[in-house]
Order: structure tokens, then sequence, then C-alpha cells
């Protein structure tokens, strides 16, 4: 008989742990938290010193009993995972069962691994009410501040809106940028590179150099260039030097979300959905950590692996230290749990992932680069002007046999130009070419989700477990858009210098591309506006981060939760009662674009009841004209010329079967009018352009729909008015001028006169 229940939070964990532990032990899945804070009301009571009150949801009742009649009969063990959500789990599960707190068997391991599995239950623990304590004083804290703040938003700023303590300072990053990106002006420069060769060189091999100087004006760069006719140009030194350019420290949740992010295209949430695939089947270590720390086992098992691989020389024994301050999870760095196994099964997301991983722990542990880096600066004769040539060689690949880091910069700059010749000071170069190319200084990038964890976590933002839900709840309130933008086209300038000519031409490149990158919605800017004014200290970024230093400090056992969360709570409720008798200026949310060329009205761009909105004032006593804003458009940036473009809706495309054909915007979105008749465009249609053949395929498939809605599927010569008719959302019954849904299972081809009318009378019920 089975005389020890093991409690996980996964089903797929259970299932990979019962294989390792025998006969004697059940592994059950409490499917996560069995308890959370009441949803009706505060769940909070303040009076008695911030006590949470905890209900078990619907949907866990029934794991609930069977965990509590299973928990009577056996000895326990609580094996949630090993962070303070983890504990928490833990702790809940002692209350709701009846288990005591002090005796009951609690094991962690990181690692789901035979090994690791027996290692636990030899060793196991009570659990530890610091860290339990440290959750639900971020569980507390986060309910009371969202309980607090929304209905002052809904009150000052608009209906449903809702914040969060941490998610607030996310939205403040990436709208800050934004106003970066809209104040910055690009200007232009000419950048200089120049083709030589050694003068003695029969072979005339070439060699880049840039000029360490830029010019402002195509006329500057002309003027330069004609100096450089008939001028001589002599190495002033070349310098060797020996580098070593060494592996990144193995992965934690955040270095992963970002690689993940760089190399796969994958987004946060994905990369901890399939993280979590990969650890319950017992293939990666836990993948919420802030550590980078390497087990010995893990360690000599690299060295093995990367000396059969690639021989001794590549390896070297090298263990990371965590620098993250205030680690929580500090066991191991996420790493394969078994390093011989390159390659696995699974979906095409989890081989990629899994590789990634495997490749960047193994890369780790083996020796750094040679280099050899070559700078030969060149004087011109005539000029204070330098050329600067630079070489980078690779004489001993090491680690980046198997694997380089990506970067943030998706316009890094340009490295060296690989092998440059020997030259030495005095030696005479010759140009082939010398370039002057017009380049523009650009915005600041906007951040993707990888970018916008890197910097949270720069600031001690957050903590692993929280990056990804923070990302996911911003977009999903709709105060941040992650969207791809099209590059737009622009002409550069080029002056080239051959011999003694100088040629000039015109070209023309595409620019400010961007691919699943984060920017604030108008709302998202307004809500945060308010909440600078309103809160400053609760989303500064100083003070979040030093609020997470505090669950650090509960979490080792040198704070209590209840005292941290009444040194936050009474400045905080100040602040609300505050925000609640204070009249904000209603006008910061309308922004005086300029006036209509045509009527000499005022335009101006301001949130209207179903968004973003533009609005010609009427005369004195009529209505004005409005116009939603479109995709990607934002009240702050929109010029009076994109305003006055929108008014281009509804367009008069012509006629069909003697109706008026238009294209307009309406509360659900762009549509076609052919006469009373509305039917909705693809998301693939721009209302702005689509013409009048595309409308009519439009029009047309919107009335083969709803012939097909009303021509019933079945109707009975017995009683006419019983119908049973293909609606919108699937077939249903029409009697009597009233409908009536089938029963699952239902074959509305089956159905017979008595049928449906069981079915008319049964709905009636």
């Amino acid at each position: 008989m089975q005389e020890n229940l093991v409690i996980v939070e996964s089903p797929a964990k259970a299932k990979t742990i019962e294989k390792f532990l025998g006969k004697d032990f059940i592994v059950k899945s409490s499917f996560g938290h069995i308890r959370d804070l009441a949803k009706k009301d505060l769940g909070i009571n303040i009076g008695e010193g911030y006590k949470p009150v905890y209900e078990i949801p619907g949907d866990k009742k029934k794991v609930v009993d069977e965990l509590t009649k299973l928990a009577k009969s056996k000895t326990v063990w609580l094996a949630s995972d090993e962070d303070r959500e983890g504990e928490a789990i833990a702790w809940h599960l002692t209350e709701v069962l009846g288990l005591p707190v002090d005796r009951t068997k609690r094991i962690v391991f990181h690692e789901i691994t035979k090994r690791a599995i027996l290692e636990a239950i030899e060793k196991p623990r009570t659990v530890n009410m610091d860290l339990v304590n440290a959750q639900q004083a971020r569980r507390i804290l986060d309910r009371l501040v969202g309980f607090e703040l929304s209905p002052v938003l809904w009150k000052k700023v608009r209906p449903a809106l809702s914040a969060g303590r941490v998610q607030s300072v996310a939205v403040r990053l990436i709208v800050e940028r934004e106003r970066e990106i809209i104040a910055f002006r690009s200007a232009a420069y000419f950048r200089v590179v120049a083709q030589f060769y050694a003068a003695g060189d029969p072979e005339k091999t070439l060699f880049k150099a840039e000029l360490s100087s830029r010019f402002e004006t195509e006329a500057q760069a002309e003027t330069f260039l004609q100096s450089c006719i008939g001028a001589t140009f002599t190495v002033a030194k070349a310098e060797e030097k020996p580098a070593q350019r060494y592996p990144a420290p193995p992965f934690t949740t955040s270095t992963l979300q970002q690689e993940a992010g760089r190399k796969l295209g994958m987004s946060v949430s994905q990369t901890m959905s399939v993280a979590q695939h990969l650890y319950e089947q017992g293939l990666i270590t836990y993948m919420r950590t802030d550590s980078v720390n390497l087990s010995q086992q893990a360690l000599a098992q690299c060295k093995e692996e990367i000396t059969k691989l690639y021989g001794e020389k590549y390896s070297r024994w090298f263990n990371y230290k965590t620098k993250t301050k205030g680690a929580q999870e500090a066991h191991e760095a996420i790493r394969p749990s078994y390093i011989e196994r390159q390659e696995i099964e699974g979906t095409p997301a989890e081989k990629k992932l899994y590789d990634l991983i495997w490749k960047r722990t193994v890369a780790s542990q083996m020796v750094c680069a040679e280099l050899d880096r070559t700078t030969i600066t060149i004087d011109m004769s005539g000029s204070s002007n330098q050329f600067v040539a630079q070489g980078e060689v690779v004489r001993f690949d090491g680690f980046l046999r198997l694997y380089s880091e990506s970067t943030d910069d998706d316009q890094a700059a340009e490295s060296g130009e690989g092998l440059l010749p020997k030259l030495t000071a005095g030696d005479r170069v010759l140009p082939s070419q010398i370039t002057a190319t017009e380049r523009f200084t650009s915005a600041p990038a906007r951040y993707n989700e990888a970018s916008l964890v890197k910097r949270l976590e720069e600031l001690g933002i957050g903590r692993p477990s929280t990056y990804a839900p923070t990302i996911t709840t911003i977009i999903n309130r709709g105060y941040v858009v992650k969207q791809n933008r099209d590059g737009q086209k622009r002409n550069y300038a080029q002056l080239t210098l051959t011999g003694e000519k100088i040629a000039s031409k015109t070209l023309s490149e595409n620019y400010g591309k961007e691919k699943n990158r984060l920017s604030p919605t108008d709302i998202g800017m307004v809500v945060n506006d308010y909440l600078e004014e309103q809160f400053g200290p609760i989303i500064d970024y100083n003070f979040t981060a030093s609020v997470e230093k505090e669950f650090d400090r509960i979490a080792e056992g040198d704070i209590t939760w209840d005292k941290m969360i009444d040194e936050f709570y009474g400045p905080f409720h100040k602040m609300v009662d505050s925000a609640i008798t204070t009249q904000t200026a209603k006008t910061r949310e309308v922004r005086i674009l300029g006036n209509d060329p045509k009527t000499g009205h005022i335009v101006k761009a301001r949130i209207g009841r179903y968004g973003p909105m533009v609005e010609i004032e009427g005369n004195e006593g009529e209505k004005g004209r409005f116009a939603s804003l479109k995709k990607g458009q934002l009240i702050e940036s929109i010029t009076l010329e994109e305003a006055l473009e929108l008014f281009a809706l509804p367009r008069d495309l012509g006629q069909l079967d003697g109706e008026e054909l238009m294209v307009g915007i309406g509360k659900y979105g762009p549509y076609v009018r052919y006469g009373k008749s509305f039917a909705s465009l693809a998301k693939t249609d721009d209302p702005y352009t689509i013409g009048y053949d595309r409308a009519v395929e439009i029009v047309r498939a919107h009335q083969a729909a709803a012939a097909a809605a009303n021509t019933p599927m079945k109707s009975f010569p017995e009683d006419a008015d019983m119908l049973v008719k293909n609606g919108r959302y699937g077939p249903y019954i029409a009697y009597k001028g009233k409908n009536y849904r089938l029963p699952k299972g239902a074959k509305p081809e089956e159905l017979t006169l008595d049928d449906c009318l069981k079915i008319v009378a049964g709905s009636k019920k």
C-alpha cells in the first residue's frame, strides 16, 4: 500500500516524479495555488494587522477534497517549487489539509532527476515561514495598491481602469522612452571611409580606415575630399595587442528571457511557458532563478562533455558568482539536467530553447577566445585629421566554437574588418577610394520585452517570477501595445573621391523598421501622468526597488511582514485620500493641433468614449466632426496634417446596384456601408486606401453569409413556425418570433419536430 503522499504543483511534474519514487509513494498535483485572497471586498483585515482573508476558489474545491481524503491516511511530503511562491503553496496546503506546519515534511529540488528527488527525500525540512511571509507581504501589498488605486483612476481618469505597483513602473519606463523618441530630432552628418593599400604592395590588398572626425554638412565633406587630392598618407602608428573574449555566464531567468527574445524571437511569457514544460519533464533545472552558480556535478559533466567533443584544451573549470542584490533563488543557474544530453524530443519551441540552454551552459565552461586586435592610425599631410583602421583576428576560437551571445542593439557598430596588412610607423599608404556618406543620428530604440526585463533588473525592480506576468498585464490592460512598424524611405547623399575626381550621387534607404517593440497607448500615457502627479513616490524607481529589498529582508527573517506593510500603507493611504479630493486639470487630456485650413475651426486630439480621436470643432451650437486615430498614432505626437487625413472617412466609393457604397470607421472598427447594411473590413484592409472592387467583394461575401443564415437548415410541414437555422454562433431553433439554443451534442440535421418542441418547452422553464 502507498503510505506516502507527495504533493507537487503541476500534473506534468507529478508524472515525472512518480517514475522515480517507486510503489510506496503516490504523487498528486495541487494545480498551483489552492487558496488566494478573497475576491469579495478587500480580502485583508487592515485593523487586525493586515490579516489576509483566504478562500478556496470554486474550481479548486474538488482538488482540495481529494487531497484532504488522501492526507488523512498517509505521510504527506510537500514538494511544491523551491521559490517563495512554492513555499507559500506548501504552507497553504498545511493550513487547508490540517497538517502541523512544524512537523510536515517539505522537500525541494531544483531539477527533476532521480538523484535530486531521492536526495531531497533523504533531507526533508519544514515549511520556511520567512519565505511564506515574504510572498504574503508581496500579495497583500499588491492587493492594497490595486484595490485603493483603481477607484481613484475610475473617478479621476476613466472608468474600468486599474493600476498595479510594479506594472505602473514598467509603464512609466515605456512612456518615458516614447517621450524621448517624440522629442528627438534627427541630425544628418557625413562619415568618411577610405580604402587604402600599402605603397609597395604589388597585390594592392585593400583595407578600410575611417576618419576619426565627422562633418555636419555636405559642403564640409566635399572640402575635405578636395584636400585629399594630392595629399600623402603615412602610418603614424600600428599597434597589435592580444585580447581575450570571455564566455557569458549560464542563464538566469532574465538572461534566458533576453537571449530567447533576441535569438529565437520568443516573447517573455512564451519563454517561461516552454521552460516550465522542459523543467516539468525533468530536462532542465528550475527556471525561476537569479543565480549563475553551477553544481559541482554539472561542472564535472561539462568538463567531460567538452573534452569529448572538442578536446581538453577547450575546457576550463569556472564557477560564476551571483552579483544580483538579494538574489532570492540562490541555488543554481538554468542548465540541462543531464549535460550529456545534447538534443531532446519535443515541440520545435522546446527543442530550440533546450538547444540554447545547453549551448550557453557548456560554453560557460569553455576557454576564452584568443584574438589579435590591430589598430593602424594614418596621418594625412596638410591636415590634423587621422584615419583609423581596426582589425580583429581570432587566433583561437575557444567558446566561440559553440556559442556567442547576442546584443540588444540591432544596429550594432561595425566591428573590425578582420586581417589588416603588416605595417609599421612611417610606411606610406595610398588611397584607392575615399567616400563621404550621409548618415543620421537615431532616436533611442523602443523597448522590446527582453530589453524591458533587462532594464527592470538593472533598476532592482521585480524578481525572476514577476517579469513575465508584469509584461502580460500591462499589455492586457491596454496601457502598452506590442507592434511592428514599417520602415520609411529616405534619401542620402554620397560623395566618392577616385583619383582626382569627386562623384556625387543620391541613394535611398529604409529606416525605422521595428519588430515587436513596446509603445504606450494614449490611455497608458494619461494614467502614467496622473499616477506621477498624485502618487509620485509609489511609482518612483528607487522606492519600488527598496520595497523589493524589504521583501528580501522578510525572507531572511530580518523584519516582520506586518511592520513592513504598515510603513508602506500609512503614507500611501494618505495619498489616496488626497488624490480623491484634488481636482485635476482635464485640459491635459486635450491637445490643440491647429486650425482646419478649409473652415478655420480648431482641430484637437483627445481621448473620447471609444478611444483616442481627433475633432474639428463645429460652429457655435453645432456638433463638430470626429475621427478615430489609426493604430500606432498617439495624441501626443500626431501632427495637424496627419489629423486632417483622418477626416477622409467616410469615403464614397460610388454606386452598387443603385445603392451608395461607403467606407468608414465605427464603434466596432472599419466597415463598408451598402444602403442600410454594414460589412466589416478584414484586418488586412485599410479603410483609407481600399478600392471599389475589394469593397464589392466584401459586400457580396456579407450578402451570401446573410442569405445562408436566413435559409433554414430544416423546416417541418406539420408546423410552419418551427425552423432550425444556422446563425452567427451556430445552429439554433427559431419558433414564433423567439430563438432557442440547441443542447450540447444535438445534431441539427437529425432533429424531429418532437425534439424541437421539447427543446422549446425545456428552454421556457
